[in-house]
């Protein structure tokens, strides 16, 4: 069963990806400290999804060697405008959105099937 309904690309998720991906110093009581490079890329998945099923997927899909799962819901927001018609009541979809943290040196491409 697909777990995975699509993959994030928006500014956000991109600032996110390029941020993570960079290896960073810093100082701590005067001694210098290296962040490792974590790349992370964020997924719209089925809201009946757990950790386990997402990496699972991921590994399998894009052949890559996944770290960490962090997964977060968003509930649907109730929404209402005027119209000609009067008020246009309606709520959107409720989602479940996965951030996943790989391997270093690995990368997705999700645009190469363009």
């Amino acid at each position: 069963m697909a777990f995975i309904i699509k993959p994030l690309v928006t500014e956000k998720m991109t600032k996110i990806t390029d941020k993570t991906s960079e290896q960073k110093t810093y100082k701590v009581k005067g001694q210098e400290r290296v962040k490792k490079a974590e790349t992370k890329y964020g997924f719209i998945v089925r809201p009946e999804a757990n950790k386990l099923e997402i990496k699972k997927e991921i590994e399998d899909l894009y052949n890559v060697t996944v770290l960490d799962v962090n997964t977060m819901r968003y509930s649907g927001k109730r929404s209402r405008r005027y119209t000609k018609l009067g008020f246009v009541k309606g709520q959107r979809n409720a989602f479940k959105k996965a951030i996943v943290t790989l391997k270093e040196g690995d990368v997705i491409d999700f645009y190469s099937n363009i």
